[in-house]
């Protein structure tokens, strides 16, 4: 699929490159620049300001996620594994997106937002409030699927790609960031699967836990119980909460200076295990990616 954008360039300049590409023999989109700009705002600057914030709190809590149990296993493989590999990339190449696109301000503004009210939930403990505003945000993210319709993403597969042996009981986690990004898409009245004709294999995954946790009721109902009544994770949310926060104030001020300064520490903070982590992130996306293939070419049988 080729994705095709006419912008300040004549119908004579825009035929000739359709004609280039129609030799690929792909399917050709056509978006606007203001369309393709919301779509990678969705898909690319939001997810991206999600990890980040995750290295942010990780390092202000003096963490490193593998080597604590809590973190080990399952969804957690997926936050840690393509965390690290963000930071082990350029700075620059995650400023520009956020920065340099006007929609990712207030997509990355509404997730910061969707962190501190969902914590703020958490913190009062109101579960009838904390409640009634997942399941709403999962109604409208997800109700609209069809039950039978198979998860991306299974325990069995998620469970290969570690950064060591998970534990054989896992902890429950109240996955805030998760909770957080459905919540985001809600309020923006995004439909994320509207937009895998820009997606990337990173959002591909982010949306694939999200929907692991939102279609699993029993595991969503866990979430929900440990938000309210667990506090393991309680200074991990808060870190995190400061995190997205700061990303948000720091893309809205179009600040580069800024966000090079937070990326680059947490960089220097996580840089020993880069190595590995790219290693395990590759394979991980990998193997997703080809499973992703042949469940849409089964779909579409």
């Amino acid at each position: 699929m080729k994705v095709l954008i006419r912008h300040r360039a004549s119908q004579e300049s825009f035929d000739l490159v359709e004609r280039i590409f129609s030799c690929f023999g792909s399917k050709h989109v056509y978006l606007t620049a203001e369309r393709h700009d919301q779509i990678t705002a969705d898909t690319q600057a939001v997810t991206h300001a999600a990890f980040l914030s995750m290295g942010t709190a990780w390092r202000a809590n003096n963490q490193f996620p593998w080597e604590i149990t809590r973190y080990t296993g399952g969804i957690e493989n997926v936050k840690i594994n393509v965390t690290l590999r963000i930071y082990s990339s350029k700075w620059h190449v995650y400023a520009g997106l956020a920065i340099l696109n006007p929609s990712a301000k207030e997509q990355i503004r509404q997730y910061a937002d969707s962190v501190t009210e969902l914590f703020k939930l958490m913190l009062v403990g109101d579960r009838a409030g904390l409640t009634r505003r997942i399941k709403m945000a999962g109604e409208a993210v997800f109700g609209a699927m069809n039950p039978e319709d198979g998860l991306l993403l299974e325990d069995e597969l998620l469970d290969q790609f570690s950064l060591r042996k998970a534990p054989q009981k896992k902890t429950p986690n109240n996955h805030l960031s998760l909770l957080a990004m459905v919540d985001c898409w809600w309020k923006l009245g995004v439909n994320p699967y509207d937009h895998m004709i820009c997606s990337t294999p990173l959002f591909r995954l982010w949306l694939g836990i999200t929907e692991y946790l939102f279609r699993q009721p029993d595991m969503l109902e866990e979430a929900i119980e440990t938000a309210l009544g667990d506090h393991a994770f309680r200074a991990d949310d808060l870190e995190f909460t400061f995190a997205a926060r700061g990303w948000s104030e720091c893309v809205s001020f179009g600040d580069f200076e800024s966000y090079r300064d937070r990326f680059e520490k947490t960089q220097a903070y996580f840089a020993p295990r880069f190595p590995e982590a790219i290693k395990v992130g590759n394979e991980m996306i990998k193997t997703i990616s080809e499973r992703a293939g042949r469940s849409s070419a089964t779909k579409s049988a």
